[in-house]
């Protein structure tokens, strides 16, 4: 019989920004090395500041006691800011789950919409995951230019 590895949830704490940009790293599409992070202004210390001061609350997934991916949103305003799985735990269900604790954590907030940037190209894999899950083209591009999409919570 073989033994399938149960996820456990939990809400992030400042020192797991360190293993949070690793993770950035190493995912599969949409990578950031540290370095990249640090020239958009994320480090360490800022991301382990959001987490303290609660303006960056996020949810971490862990399997077998390591962590396995997570997902974060800006409390101020309601943008789902990153959702990262490292690459041999996608297609288990993982991500969708952290996004929708986050999800039902902004809702508990009071927020009526949630936004996030996503790449208007098919191929990739956020393109059909995030339409999939009822996120909704804006028709709007962001900076980095990604579509923005949203999902009411009404």
């Amino acid at each position: 019989m073989v033994s399938v590895a149960v996820p456990v949830f939990r809400p992030a704490v400042p020192a797991d920004a360190a293993m949070c940009i690793e993770i950035r790293g190493r995912t599969r599409e949409n990578a950031f090395s540290a370095a990249e992070l640090q020239a958009l202004g994320i480090t360490q210390a800022s991301w382990s500041a959001g987490i303290e001061d609660g303006s960056l609350p996020g949810v971490i997934a862990c399997v077998d006691g390591q962590m396995a991916g997570y997902c974060f949103g800006d409390r101020d305003s309601g943008e789902i800011v990153v959702l990262a799985l490292l690459p041999e735990h996608e297609g288990k269900g993982l991500g969708k789950a952290l996004l929708e604790r986050v999800v039902e954590d902004f809702r508990r907030l009071g927020m009526r919409r949630l936004f996030l940037g996503c790449s208007s190209d098919p191929l990739v894999r956020s393109h059909g995951f995030y339409r999939h899950l009822g996120w909704q083209p804006t028709g709007e591009i962001d900076e980095l230019g990604d579509e923005i999409l949203v999902l009411s919570l009404d």
